[in-house]
């Protein structure tokens, strides 16, 4: 029996529709319809519900707040005054009555950038509360006229085990995701704004958009070639990296489950060997074995094979090969476990009526595998691709973004991400790195969604039989 049904019951009443539809008590109504008390709230949170009886809810709401309040007043009116300038006091000292010298830090724009957006994140969230705060009074009210009384502290802690059992379950995580995922994009994102650089990092000022035009532009060491570049062979490494690890695991996982190989789970076991190994190792053990002394070459001249050694990370097609292929090593395993499974439920039925009808193996897997496995893998294949577009350990374990530099500050190899991160860490460049970071947020976000939107994946979910 459902909370809104053994409520119901108790007081006298059958479940009303009210109870499972969408919920009726918006901020408007609450405007619109609600007494002195819950128009009040709007003002005081909380005092609608203390009104009607529910005094922890209410103190609740009254004590975020006082808190809020009490933040704004203390540091968060302070905090946005400094957004427009992001500080202007300088390093300081002077020497005290010893003869010691003192120092006055001054500024850090930085820190005062940081500040200034985690308190407009706050702000924003609080007006979201009030929200609920003047939702929850309008509620109040209105069961109470219905019912004789508003919920009780008891109702509300079963409704989160039945009715909202999925606000308690999404709660922490979309808490955590604002948090440490949106909160931290909003700050970095901003830095694309100001001129923070190796030359400003104490101080540094708003600039609108001269970072993107310097980056788009034709001139300068960061520049639309250079972009160009970089953005080109990241996106061919990401498709053959999605999609080679695809097809050539697909075609291992369907031979391993042929009903004519023995010892299936032996070769499972053997291709997430190296799933078990962490990857950075197995990355750093691949790097040694293909330098110029490596192993690779020293194997190969021994036999008389080669003259010189291979440039495997020395020449860019080289290293641009090497990295795809090693890739593979690493990721076919995964693949592999993943098409195991869908193979695996893929109903039985289906091949029956195939060998009936006379289909051929070709026109089996074309009609009936593929398209099976394409609408189970969509989802799976586009945060793939995504997250090869920001394959940072592959990428910089192996070959370090080399060799020969495109750029000032971009190597034969380089990533958009791998790109970003010598901008930053090794340039001290964070404004640039935040334009080249937001750039490819915007673009793999739309693809992601028009490619997904415009999948059976998402248009029939649920409905392939």
């Amino acid at each position: 029996m459902s909370l809104s049904s053994t409520i119901g019951r108790l007081r006298g009443r059958s479940a009303s529709p009210d109870d499972v539809a969408p919920s009726p008590y918006t901020v408007r109504a609450a405007f619109r319809d609600g007494d002195a008390a819950t128009r009040l709230s709007a003002v005081v949170l909380g005092l609608g519900n203390l009104a009607r009886g529910q005094v922890v809810k209410g103190l609740a709401f009254l004590a975020v707040e006082i808190g809020f309040v009490v933040f704004i007043v203390r540091t968060g009116v302070a905090n946005i005054a400094m957004i427009p300038s992001l500080g202007w006091r300088t390093q300081t000292k002077h020497m005290n009555e010893q003869g010691y010298w003192l120092y006055d830090q001054g500024d850090n724009s930085v820190i005062v950038l940081l500040y200034g957006v985690a308190t407009l994140f706050i702000i924003a969230a609080f007006v979201w509360f009030w929200t609920v705060a003047v939702r929850s009074a309008y509620k109040a009210q209105k069961l109470k006229e219905r019912d004789g009384a508003a919920p009780t502290l008891v109702d509300d802690l079963r409704a989160f085990t039945d009715l909202k059992a999925h606000d308690l379950l999404l709660g922490l995580p979309v808490a955590g995701v604002l948090g440490f995922t949106i909160l931290p994009t909003l700050f970095m994102m901003s830095m694309a704004f100001t001129s923070y650089d190796s030359d400003h990092v104490q101080l540094f000022d708003w600039v609108g958009l001269e970072n993107f035009t310097s980056i788009f532009g034709l001139s300068g060491e960061v520049n639309a070639g250079l972009f160009g570049q970089v953005l080109a062979w990241t996106l061919v490494w990401a498709f053959f990296a999605t999609f080679l690890n695809f097809f050539f695991g697909t075609f291992l996982a369907m031979a391993i489950n042929r009903k004519t190989i023995r010892g299936k789970g032996f070769w499972r076991a053997l291709f997430s060997l190296s799933m078990a190994v962490p990857q950075f190792v197995s990355l750093l053990v691949m790097r040694t074995m293909l330098q110029q002394e490596g192993i690779v070459n020293r194997v190969l001249s021994a036999l008389g094979w080669i003259d010189q050694p291979l440039p495997f990370f020395t020449d860019p097609t080289w290293a641009r090969v090497t990295v795809i292929v090693i890739n593979l090593w690493v990721g076919i395993p995964f693949t592999i476990m993943q098409v195991t499974g869908i193979l695996q439920n893929i109903p039985a039925e289906q091949y029956e009526a195939a060998r009936i009808d006379g289909a051929n193996w070709w026109q089996t897997f074309v009609r009936i595998t593929m398209p099976y496995m394409l609408f189970v893998l969509t989802p799976y294949l586009i945060t793939t691709f995504t997250a090869n577009v920001n394959n940072f350990n592959v990428i910089y374990l192996l070959s370090g973004g080399d060799p020969t530099p495109v750029g000032a500050s971009a190597g034969s190899t380089d990533l958009l991400v791998t790109w970003l991160y010598k901008l930053t860490v090794d340039r001290g460049d964070y404004n640039i790195g935040a334009v080249i970071g937001i750039f490819t947020f915007v673009v793999l976000a739309v693809v992601s969604l028009i490619t997904y939107r415009s999948s059976g994946s998402y248009k029939n979910e649920g409905g392939f039989r």
